[in-house]
């Protein structure tokens, strides 16, 4: 009689076996190689649904499998718990039920539900690991961080345009802002507001970020592309203009030095100091003008001011010098000019730049032509649209006759030679806006006196601890400035009576250097084990989204870079592979009166409401209300189910639709292959018997199918996490061994069998693998025993079977030798009696033999 497969009673014991064991704590087995693999830690703002599922069960799977390959696993939690999104989830929930919810007691709340659900799912971690971004433990030392950028000239505040959402009520660095224009977090249109505000100085390191992009060789080639646009690195030309009666000059840079000759006009952005100061020389009606139209441009976002289309512009009532001609060029402000790109000055070239060339026809401006291509010469009268491709440089004094690539640089030179500009490299990254006027966040380590100004908290005195406020709600500046207790101190320097910073700092920086703290997460002297940090990093794999590739897993490369040149690290990359996990996608249903509602609440098109619904797919998350738990799939059919499923549902790199009907499929498999174990182990050989010499050809087969599946679902792992392909290739397995009927002299054979199968399982579904384990007669967790390992000589197929066509339709098959040549094919095709009734005694004119895949008879028609 066969054991049941009752997976409630298995998944739970097994469980706290590996808790008992400590089977995922690190060290366990030091004198095996090490190899630490990383998933993203999350953000505990809500619970988990199934989409997160598949990153920690992929991340799971594979910490289980180089376990079996004998390495010394490091496979750590924690939580990303400070920022705006736990906060705004607390205020959400707040006004849901109607009281106030601190985000402290919210926050943990959700981190002991998710370590449930993590659990429930089988996925084991190195809890005694884990860490909390928003513990004073943790952020103590996310304040050291600052404290050194600032002892390193790497931190620094200055007032600026900063990209404001009145949604969230704080700033936004440009990386939390979407290409539309919206915040990343509640997509409330971001607008501009003047603040001051604390930067880090990343981009001291964006020739190196670039530059390193090349060792990253196991990174996805999307998410290199994303950092190197990102990075946004121009080789051009600086040019120094005169503005005419001042000592003011304005910088432009460019990347068409070539086209110096051509300018008509500079436009500077309305937020160029410049432009205060020389509207205030202007009479009131002009200066008024100036203002509004400041205004209006202020109150404009950045897409919408460069996107195609009609752009706008006033005088400035002055002129600039051009640096090489000595012509007066005029000097305007233009809403297509931004402080935050370039310099905020911009050259106008109508001829040879469109956006310029529609500026000036409006305007009025002259069309100077300095680049005339070859072949009919252009006419700036005529022109219709700027002419942007290269050709002979005319019109440009000495430099005229040469070839535009060459004037370009021979221009450049001309203009560092008077001191006028010279050659250049600008990036498009800027410095990392850190400041944020919300309460739940690690206070920013700094004092503001009136005798000192800005005085950092000494070392000792850290952490600086966030106080508890009754009010957090966000209202245009930090919450921390009406905890008077708090924000009114002692200058560390002068000790005069002086006020704490009140911003705290983006949870970016939180997350920048999570991944070092595991390896030594409760000292309390120093941030961490240098030793053992060295040990361990570079993360060996990491798995998280390719939404983080501008954010997350740029800032973490420049804090990693910043502890090396400090020498807290030998290492300047982080993470040596990086697997970025496709989304988990689902019907969202959107109700006219109610929202985003959840599936449970829609029948046939309606909203329990009765108002129709229109439904779209897309990635499951808790603002479209279309995640899918997982309790209740794992109560109905097991942790070891609802993984499978997850990672047989697609190629992981990609998206993928989620189906809860189709999840039936993978528990009948588990079935099978539980029946499949059962039925078997009476006719076992005892363990290590090995297998026998001679044996049918039905056993060498299975042998033969066992050994080409352990050969291929190693490939798929190592290849790519290809786990949907290997578990089809387990499958192909499982079909084979049920068509097997004479095992009575293939006991050993078997065995062999029964145990790769449940080996190659192992990582995917934990829990049952270690039940056959058991029931195998094995003692010991199956992660302890080691990967199994193919056989050539046994996987290689002792015949196969090619199709035979006749003017290329199929009519037969036969079987040959593995090793025949292709005469010993074609004559095997010729002998098939199939073959002979379709050539009908005609002899072929050709015979085409593909090796290993088709004969091919041409014969002539009937």
């Amino acid at each position: 009689m066969t054991r049941k497969y009752d997976f409630k009673t298995i998944e739970s014991r097994w469980q706290d076996h590996w808790t008992a064991l400590r089977l995922f704590s690190a060290g366990r087995r030091p004198h095996l190689p090490k190899f630490y693999a990383l998933v993203m830690f999350p953000y505990p703002s809500g619970t988990l649904h199934v989409g997160h599922g598949r990153n920690y069960i992929i991340g799971d799977a594979l910490a289980r499998y180089k376990m079996m390959k004998g390495f010394d696993v490091l496979t750590p939690m924690g939580w990303d718990a400070f920022g705006l999104p736990a906060e705004n989830a607390a205020i959400e929930a707040a006004r849901r039920e109607g009281q106030a919810i601190h985000p402290r007691d919210y926050t943990l709340g959700n981190v002991r539900v998710m370590k449930t659900q993590i659990g429930a799912w089988g996925v084991g971690y190195d809890w005694e690991r884990e860490i909390a971004s928003c513990h004073p433990g943790y952020y103590k030392w996310t304040q050291w961080l600052f404290l050194k950028l600032l002892e390193n000239k790497l931190a620094y505040k200055k007032q600026a345009p900063v990209n404001w959402c009145p949604g969230c009520q704080t700033v936004l660095a440009n990386e939390q802002v979407e290409e539309d224009g919206t915040c990343d977090r509640c997509s409330t249109a971001v607008v501009p507001k003047n603040l001051e505000q604390w930067y880090f100085r990343i981009t001291r390191y964006a020739e190196r970020l670039l530059d390193d992009l090349d060792k990253l060789e196991d990174w996805p080639e999307r998410v290199l592309t994303m950092q190197e646009a990102w990075i946004g690195r121009s080789e051009g030309a600086e040019i120094v203009f005169r503005v005419t009666g001042t000592e003011e000059t304005l910088k432009v840079f460019t990347t068409r030095a070539d086209t110096l000759f051509g300018v008509t006009f500079v436009v500077v952005a309305p937020e160029h100091p410049i432009v205060a100061k020389l509207a205030a020389r202007l009479p009131e009606g002009d200066r008024t003008r100036v203002s509004d139209f400041v205004s209006r441009c202020r109150a404009q976002k950045s897409i919408q001011r460069t996107a195609a289309g009609d752009k706008e512009g006033v005088s400035l009532g002055a002129t600039v010098t051009h640096p090489l001609s000595g012509e007066q060029v005029a000097l305007w402000t233009a809403d297509y000019a931004l402080m935050d790109f370039g310099t905020g000055a911009v050259m106008g070239v109508p001829a040879h730049d469109q956006r310029d060339f529609l500026f000036a026809r409006k305007y009025g401006f002259p069309v100077k032509i300095v680049i005339q291509p070859q072949g009919a010469p252009l006419d700036a009268a005529t022109m219709d649209r700027a002419f942007e491709e290269g050709g002979v440089q005319v019109r440009s004094g000495e430099f005229d006759a040469l070839p535009n690539d060459f004037g370009r640089s021979k221009i450049t030179a001309a203009l560092a030679a008077k001191d006028a500009g010279g050659p250049v490299v600008t990036f498009r990254l800027r410095d990392w806006l850190i400041s944020r006027q919300r309460y739940w966040g690690a206070p920013i380590p700094i004092v503001n006196c009136p005798n000192c100004g800005a005085v950092p908290v000494p070392e000792e005195d850290l952490p600086v601890l966030l106080p508890h406020a009754a009010d957090f709600r966000p209202r245009g500046q930090s919450p921390l400035a009406a905890v008077t207790e708090w924000v009114n101190t002692r200058c560390p320097r002068c000790e005069d009576p002086a006020r704490r910073e009140t911003d705290t700092m983006d949870t970016f920086v939180d997350s920048a250097w999570y991944f070092l703290r595991y390896i030594s997460p409760r000292s309390t002297d120093r941030i961490y084990d240098t030793e053992q940090v060295n040990h361990w990093l570079p993360v060996d794999q990491y798995i998280g989204g390719a939404e983080h590739a501008t954010k997350h897993l740029i800032y973490s490369r420049f804090i990693t870079k910043f502890l090396y040149d400090i020498e807290f690290a030998d290492f300047e990359e982080p993470f040596a592979k990086l697997f970025a996990q496709g989304l988990i996608c689902a019907d969202a249903h959107k109700c006219p009166e109610h929202g985003w509602v959840p599936a449970a609440e829609v029948a046939e098109g309606r909203h329990s409401c009765g108002q129709t619904v229109m439904t779209e797919l897309h990635k499951m998350s808790k603002s479209k209300r279309n995640g899918v738990g997982p309790e209740e799939l794992i109560a109905e059919y097991g942790a070891d189910t609802v993984r499978l499923y997850t990672l047989f549902i697609g190629p992981p790199e990609r998206d993928a639709i989620w189906n809860t009907k189709d999840i039936i499929g993978a528990h009948r498999f588990l079935y099978r292959v539980w029946e499949t174990v059962q039925e078997a182990l009476p006719r076992l050989s005892p363990p290590g018997a090995g297998t026998a010499e001679g044996l049918p050809e039905e056993i060498r087969a299975v042998r033969r199918k066992v050994h080409q599946t352990i050969r291929k679902v190693t490939e798929e792992i190592e290849g790519g996490f290809k786990f949907n392909t290997a578990v089809a290739a387990v499958m192909e397995m499982v079909n084979e061994l049920k068509r097997v009927t004479a095992w009575e002299a293939g006991g050993g054979a078997l065995r062999e069998a029964c145990e790769t199968l449940v080996l190659l399982l192992a990582p995917f579904v934990p829990h049952m693998a270690e039940e056959l384990w058991e029931h195998l007669g094995h003692t010991g967790t199956i992660f302890e025993r080691p990967w199994p390992a193919f056989d050539p000589a046994v996987a290689a197929e002792e015949e196969i079977e090619v199709p035979v066509q006749v003017n290329g339709k199929v009519r037969s098959r036969v079987r040959v030798p593995a090793g025949a040549t292709d005469e010993e094919v074609r004559a095997a095709a010729m002998r098939d009696g199939k073959v002979q009734e379709a050539l009908a005694g005609r002899v072929p004119l050709k015979v085409i033999v593909v090796p290993r895949r088709m004969v091919n008879f041409v014969i002539p028609g009937p």
